[in-house]
């Protein structure tokens, strides 16, 4: 067995010991998950993520080691930015569909397997269109400044309204549906029909709107790790980055609001990439500064939001009224 295959070898067996102990322990019917259990949650995903960097970097595959646990470190921390914005529309979601408190380890596990599936199928498509075409870098980038682009000048009138999103009329066009209170259950029978029930229609939604999301972060991925032969790297990249979505969720739902400006954030860092990866012919950017790019955007808008929401707590009612009247 040579290095690539050990270290194939090792991310199958971690995903399947957490994704064991994730159905196992976190996901049980009924139980609610708390801060402090979400935030030592997240703790472990990312410590876990961090760990299969430093073992990329040991096995040192072909001389490489520091490098691909430099573009790993990149691509995850990249997609874990992004995987942030998929939060606040699952956020939406939930409250939309008035979903039980208890029921939301069990629907955001199966939301997230289906988002798995798809981001495998989507990087292996990527991967072989990389492969065949080299001007889809080009498509890929031109993308990616659009969207970049288009999340930054974003206004709150645009705000996800799940009523109106495609994944949401897709649903009530092709599947029988209720709003009964489900009780727990996916499907509820009447009158010898099958029926979707509100918890069915979320974990559908949430796979459906992953989708979106990948078409957005896989291309970005590609910014990072651009040989095709690197499938490991992009694989493990977004999958760990996917699997600790459901801490994150319950970690963020409170919050919200307070990050205002993490969108600009991210959406800085689209533009970063989608231009890296126009210029990449004639001007070559270190994935280093990728990282500290993302590093910086995303560390940024987060301090900067949390400042600009305190501020705004400790000014007269009026006055901050008046400054948000001024931002918008």
């Amino acid at each position: 067995m040579d290095k690539t295959q050990l270290i194939y070898l090792v991310f199958g067996a971690v995903i399947l010991v957490a994704l064991v102990f994730d159905l196992g322990l976190l996901s049980k019917k009924g139980k609610t998950i708390s801060l402090k259990t979400a935030l030592i949650q997240t703790c472990f995903w990312v410590a876990l993520s961090f760990l299969f960097c430093g073992f990329i970097w040991y096995e040192n595959v072909g001389g490489h080691g520091k490098e691909d646990a430099i573009k790993y470190i990149s691509a995850y921390l990249l997609e874990w930015s992004l995987s942030i914005d998929n939060i606040f529309v699952f956020i939406i979601i939930f409250n939309f569909f008035r979903v039980k408190e208890q029921n939301y380890s069990r629907v955001l596990l199966l939301g997230i397997l289906m988002a798995i599936v798809f981001r495998i199928l989507f990087i292996a498509i990527g991967s072989e269109l990389v492969a065949q075409f080299d001007w889809i870098m080009y498509v890929f980038g031109a993308f990616l400044l659009f969207t970049g682009f288009k999340m930054f000048t974003a206004n709150d009138d645009e705000e996800f309204n799940p009523e109106d999103n495609w994944a949401f009329k897709l649903l009530k066009k092709t599947f029988r549906t209720t709003n009964e209170e489900p009780n727990g259950k996916f499907f509820l029978k009447k009158e010898g029909k099958t029926y979707l029930t509100t918890l069915s229609m979320v974990v559908i939604m949430l796979g459906l709107i992953d989708i979106v999301f990948a078409i957005d972060s896989i291309p970005a991925v590609f910014s990072i790790i651009p040989d095709p032969n690197d499938k490991l790297l992009i694989y493990s990249s977004n999958i760990f980055a996917v699997l600790g979505l459901r801490s994150l969720f319950f970690l963020l739902r409170g919050a919200a609001d307070r990050f205002d400006y993490l969108q600009h954030g991210i959406a800085v860092v689209l533009l970063f990439i989608g231009a890296k990866m126009l210029v990449h012919h004639w001007v070559k950017i270190p994935v280093w500064a990728s990282l500290m790019v993302i590093v910086v955007c995303i560390t940024g808008s987060i301090m900067y939001s949390v400042f600009y929401n305190n501020s705004s707590a400790e000014l007269p009612e009026d006055t901050a009224e008046t400054k948000d009247e001024e931002s918008n």
